[in-house]
């Protein structure tokens, strides 16, 4: 071992680790593991505040040379009619830094139950709702939808309480019950509950949340399978309050602190529609259309346009160059305020899976400003073995927010064996 780099090296002391503490197949016979690494890199944006602070030469921002990270991960689940953990060791490499590493429980979890009564306590991966590319419904586990790396998600700790029939089910979930009340999204403490129904071949789900400071929300979602080609759903939530990020109106053109702050805000609904054609070929169509009013609105990105205006102004004009790229960098932060840049998108996907193949094509767009995030990958799936490899292009006119994202473009390669 003493011959592998230090990346691979200090992962596969991590994984050694964890298989000494795994039980023997004697203890509990149900136990796997996964052994993956993936490179990813891009290229920075050319449009947008951050690439406004790198054009004057500043560490703050991204160079817009290529930003690379290689990271290699070892992942161990042991699971049994009582317990399930999935424990993480992962070492990474970013272009610029040192490397780090990082072991995490995605999953740690006891559950039991008695006859349709089931209850589960720990940390547990639980999504909700119907959608694909944006889910108004996912209540507890809030997953970052269309990100580039499809990566195991970090589950949330949970008292989870449901009850199974050959129709229906109800959950009832007390997430994050030891977080600060003043945690936001899916850290925010809160009671979750679903029920499904079954009724043919139409899926029905009901869904309310009530969390710790930003109130109760209520939302129902419809999945129905038309025939072996055709699949229609939809999604819609009201959210009483909703956490943002917003500009403080008292601070100067060139503030000396950070002048973006946490607010909740009143009341936003979201809703989605689409649906899915399958050929007997295996081709695929998705298409999805959503409405998201927690995301900025048109007045907040034409305000958050102007500031950036007048900070390339005050460039111009001879200010003070790292306090120019520092409110610059600022900016940045409303990129990722809520899950979606625009509150109106459209989404298409466009797959084929043949013999363990599998190309896609997806394609992001929002109407409102012709911003358009492409992005094409090509995938093998053998027993054990998974190759990925990926590329995603943020097109458009300069002005669109998509354009002005950190990245103009980003590329991955993946591999994974499964033990």
């Amino acid at each position: 071992m003493t011959c592998l780099p230090p990346l691979w090296r200090r992962a596969a002391c991590a994984l050694a680790a964890l298989l000494a503490a795994t039980p023997s197949q004697a203890d509990d016979p149900a136990w796997h593991g996964v052994l993956r690494t993936y490179w990813q890199g891009g290229r920075a944006a050319n449009a947008g505040p951050l690439a406004a602070a790198d054009a004057a030469g500043l560490a703050i921002s991204p160079p817009s040379t290529l930003n690379s990270e290689a990271q290699l991960q070892g992942a161990l689940m042991l699971g049994g009619a009582q317990l399930r953990v999935e424990a993480l060791a992962r070492q990474r490499r970013r272009s610029g830094e040192d490397e780090q590493g990082r072991m995490q429980f995605n999953e740690a979890q006891l559950s039991g139950g008695s006859g349709p009564w089931q209850w589960t306590v720990g940390k547990k991966v639980l999504s909700w709702d119907v959608g694909q590319g944006f889910r108004p419904n996912d209540l507890v586990q809030q997953e970052t939808r269309r990100s580039l790396l499809n990566l195991p998600l970090e589950g949330r700790s949970m008292l989870l309480g449901e009850y199974f029939s050959a129709e229906r089910a109800w959950s009832l979930a007390a997430v994050n019950p030891t977080a600060r009340r003043s945690a936001t999204g899916g850290s925010e403490p809160a009671l979750a509950a679903r029920v499904y129904q079954r009724d043919g071949d139409a899926d029905w789900h009901g869904f309310a949340r009530l969390g710790a400071h930003t109130g109760a929300s209520v939302g129902a979602a419809a999945a129905w399978v038309v025939n072996e080609s055709l699949e229609l759903h939809a999604s819609a939530r009201y959210l009483r309050h909703h956490d943002t990020l917003r500009h403080s109106a008292d601070s100067p053109p060139l503030s000396a602190s950070n002048p973006w702050l946490n607010q909740r805000q009143g009341s936003a609904r979201q809703w989605l529609i689409g649906g899915s054609w399958t050929t007997a070929e295996q081709i695929s169509l998705l298409l999805e259309a959503w409405r998201d009013d927690t995301a900025p609105s048109a007045a907040d990105w034409r305000g958050w346009a102007a500031r950036n205006a007048e900070l390339s102004r005050y460039a111009a004009a001879g200010a003070p160059a790292m306090a120019v790229a520092g409110n610059q960098a600022w900016q940045a932060q409303m990129f990722p305020t809520s899950g979606n840049l625009r509150r109106d998108s459209l989404f298409a996907r466009l797959s084929w899976t043949h013999d363990g193949w599998q190309p896609t094509l997806d394609a992001l767009y929002h109407p409102q400003d012709g911003g358009l995030m492409l992005t094409a990958a090509l995938s093998w799936q053998g027993d054990r073995l998974k190759l990925e490899a990926g590329l995603r292009r943020h097109a458009g006119p300069a002005s669109a927010l998509i354009r002005q994202l950190p990245q103009r473009s980003q590329a991955y390669a993946w591999l994974e064996w499964a033990y």
